[in-house]
């Protein structure tokens, strides 16, 4: 792949789409163009029942773009209803970005910057009993000691910096 993904990976509740934004926030604010992935394992409706492009779907069309000056949204159906490679879904759709901010997809193979609040959890999900080696960074409310940078939660900033330092330069 030629565009940079980093995925923000957490047990839910944790924070991922709060940290999310500030990073989106700040890599745009340093000039970077940044495209977001979000994973949703559950099935989600994006179109609205009765709208024209929901009933263009629902007639059968595997996909639909809806287009406008400002934007394009598309709505495409999944081949048996099975979710598409990761990497296939970024090489198809983010050809014109700087880099990639996912959430979620704990169990790909992109380099992972996992969300720890104590509160939430003890344990990290990326170094349990099995320890992940994408793992790059932890965004937590604590000072853990660990093999990869760790960043306070809410340091956006040098997360940021981070992120910049190792896939942007």
């Amino acid at each position: 792949m030629n565009v940079p993904v980093v995925s923000v990976v957490a047990k839910s509740g944790t924070g991922k789409t709060t940290l999310l934004i500030k990073l989106i926030a700040g890599l745009k604010a340093r000039g970077y163009r940044v495209g977001a992935l979000k994973h949703d394992a559950h099935r989600f409706e994006m179109d609205h029942e009765g709208k024209d492009s929901w009933r263009m779907t629902q007639a059968g069309a595997a996909t639909t773009v809806i287009t406008s000056p400002a934007k394009i949204a598309m709505i495409k159906m999944n081949r048996d209803e099975e979710e598409p490679p990761l990497e296939e879904t970024i090489q198809k759709l983010f050809a014109d970005v700087d880099i990639v901010l996912t959430e979620g997809f704990k169990k790909s193979a992109m380099p992972k910057i996992e969300v720890h609040r104590t509160s939430r959890s003890e344990r990290l999900l990326c170094r349990g009993e099995e320890p992940d080696p994408t793992l790059i960074a932890v965004a937590s409310d604590a000072g853990l000691q660990l093999d990869v940078p760790v960043f306070h939660l809410d340091d956006a900033g040098a997360i940021c910096d981070f992120i910049e330092e190792r896939f942007l330069r």
